[in-house]
């Protein structure tokens, strides 16, 4: 029998993943040309050359017991040296590989946060919609998930409703910039009156109140946005990133956190952090995969491909009569269902091979997420069938 606390997962497993499993299904019965998977965030943008060639080159150069070995459950020290340095250089920070723990990705840099910071019933606020994993780790360790409810008229952070959830309980707060599913890039603005609540309520309640920034799509900005890089701006901040979008390496599982001399009790927070990596099961990131981003740290996917895959996706929608988000950042399209329940859009939408997640999958009804990180292909072809579903609405 397995345990009470894995039978909410076996009743609400994740829509994403069901929706994909739907569209291996349907592709293997048409055709993968002829069904339009808009459900998982699976960048179809191939990884810079500069990854290969690192990894052939590390393969042929380091010593065997380095590339496949154990190392410091920080990760190797020069690593994590060249990605400080190179956020250094971007924002103006002054880390060093001591502020700098590797991950297996974003999801374990998120589990390693909270299971440093929340004690059984402490909350950790987030900010619907949001990415639905998000409960899951906190109820990892027993922490309590409180959501503030969407801004439906900007998708910015709700923040009069975030100030009445804040209460002596709150122990650490996640957003999501750029936002996973609504595409919307959280401005400066945004952020600095963020802190500045922060700041309050955390001199009102004398003690410190954690700050996680998920920012696995740092890099994936339009039309001149600018992501804030928050601890420039709040103390007790904690930057949680993965290289999966970036660089197109989410198979790899590779990521890192952030935790800057800033934050209360740095030092403590640093090692617990480490051994919280290591006891997770994970130990350390993988080896290779480490080294290699290391040489790559400045390379980036070709932006211009989301940007076309963006544009054209939503102006084809729109033309078509749905009303979107228009996305700033990532690679998602968020879109409003046309009728009240979207999770009957979705299915409306499977009728022509079109596979959308639902909203509620994010805490927020009404609207369906698409990911847009597929073949440009599939955004041309699939838009004569959105053309078809719109007509059963509009």
């Amino acid at each position: 029998m397995i345990a009470k606390k894995m039978e909410p997962y076996l009743k609400n497993n994740s829509a994403i993943r069901m929706m994909f499993e739907e569209g291996n299904r349907l592709k293997a019965k048409y055709g993968a040309d002829k069904v339009f998977d808009f459900s998982l965030g699976n960048p179809n943008v191939p990884a810079p050359a500069e990854i290969r060639e690192a990894i052939i080159d590390i393969l042929k150069t380091e010593e065997p017991t380095k590339i496949h070995g154990y190392m410091s459950n920080a990760g190797f020290p020069e690593v994590r040296a060249a990605i400080a340095e190179e956020l250094n250089e971007r924002f103006g920070t002054k880390f060093t590989e001591n502020n700098l723990i590797m991950t297996v990705g974003a999801g374990s840099g998120l589990n390693v946060c909270l299971k440093t910071l929340v004690d059984p019933g402490e909350e950790v606020i987030v900010f619907a919609p949001y990415f639905l994993e998000y409960g899951a780790y906190v109820r990892n360790y027993d922490g309590v998930l409180v959501e503030v409810a969407p801004d439906t008229e900007t998708f910015q952070l709700n923040l009069t409703d975030f100030e009445a959830k804040l209460n002596e309980k709150t122990k650490a707060v996640i957003i999501n910039n750029p936002h996973n599913p609504t595409g919307v890039v959280f401005s400066e603005e945004t952020i600095v009156r963020l802190a500045e609540i922060l700041k309050k309520k955390q001199k009102e309640y004398g003690h410190a109140i954690y700050l996680i920034s998920d920012e696995p799509y740092r890099e994936l900005a339009f039309d001149g946005a600018q992501v804030p890089f928050v601890t420039k701006y709040y103390e007790n901040t904690m930057v949680v990133y993965s290289y999966s979008k970036s660089l197109s390496l989410p198979g790899e599982r590779i990521g890192y956190v952030v935790i800057p001399d800033e934050v209360e009790d740095s030092a403590d927070t640093i090692t617990a952090a480490t051994i919280a990596n290591r006891i997770s099961g994970c130990v350390n990131a993988p080896s290779l995969i480490q080294l290699a981003v290391a040489r790559c740290a400045r390379a980036k996917v070709d932006l211009e491909f989301y940007d076309r895959n963006r544009r054209t996706l939503y102006e084809g929608l729109t033309k078509c009569g749905f009303t979107c988000v228009k996305p700033e950042g990532a690679f998602y399209l968020w879109v409003k269902s046309p009728v009240p329940d979207e999770k009957e859009f979705v299915n409306a939408g499977k009728k022509y091979n079109i596979l959308m997640v639902p909203g509620s999958s994010f805490a927020c009804p009404g609207y369906v997420r698409l990911a847009y990180c597929v073949s440009y292909e599939t955004i041309v072809n699939s838009l004569p069938e959105f053309e078809k579903l719109a007509k059963e609405y509009f």
